[in-house]
């Protein structure tokens, strides 16, 4: 495993930092691991981190706020949120507040490793991909900064913001399912709630622009119950 796979933990409970660390470090993570919120904030200004995994009972400043705060001036690292409160109320304000996974104490730790593996997995295809100008389906590009879509044949189409920012999430978690919470939190930012049909609507546009049998996707899915996903061979 590259060194570059770093993880900030943020754990005020002594034996579950312990325990997580010792797990992680075996696996070959890199853990650099503290108690408190405020502590966490001045190490993550001064590293670089693959993942972030923050307690929400913190003392002095709890996890919301620092992941708040991480947010601020990081939208891609992973956060992982640990909370002893099972309730879709916290959950919601987790992802509200820009986490990408939840995990409910007691956990088990083999689940945890699957998480972090994920999660950093992702941040590592998050980073290749993070100059992404341009991308190109079939005979069509995208270009993400013009918000265009060109044919080999030289004809544009535009592209709404909303459309490239969809666009953009596939394909950088190309070949993974993209949870609606996800997109909500990435592409509508959580200012509306979007049903499922509307973003259906866009998958089925998406299909229209590049799909050579709309019927029979092979690059824009919907997966039932979770949400959708975008698969290439290149």
């Amino acid at each position: 495993m590259s060194q570059k796979q770093r993880i900030l933990l943020v754990e005020d409970e002594d034996h579950l930092l312990d325990a997580i660390k010792l797990n992680l470090e075996l696996e070959g993570y890199k853990v650099h691991a503290v108690k408190d919120g405020k502590t966490a904030l001045k190490i993550f200004k001064e590293e670089r981190f693959n993942l972030i995994i923050l307690d929400v009972m913190l003392p002095e400043m709890d996890g919301f706020q620092v992941c708040e705060t991480i947010r601020l001036e990081n939208t891609e690292v992973p956060i992982l949120f640990l909370t002893a409160k099972n309730t879709s109320e916290d959950r919601v304000m987790g992802l509200k507040k820009g986490a990408d996974d939840y995990l409910v104490k007691p956990f088990n730790l083999e689940e945890l490793i699957l998480r972090v593996g994920i999660l950093v997995k992702r941040s590592l295809k998050s980073d290749d991909l993070k100059e992404l100008n341009s991308y190109k389906i079939g005979d069509k590009t995208i270009y993400f900064n013009s918000f265009e879509l060109k044919q080999d044949d030289g004809t544009i189409t535009p592209l709404t913001k909303k459309e490239t920012m969809l666009l953009k999430l596939l394909i950088e978690r190309k070949n993974d399912a993209v949870s609606r919470e996800q997109i909500l939190e990435t592409v509508w930012n959580y200012d509306v709630y979007p049903s499922t049909r509307t973003i259906d609507n866009f998958i089925l546009t998406f299909r229209k622009y590049f799909e050579p049998d709309q019927k029979n996707p092979v690059y824009f899915h919907s997966i039932r119950g979770v949400g959708y996903k975008f698969t290439d061979s290149h």
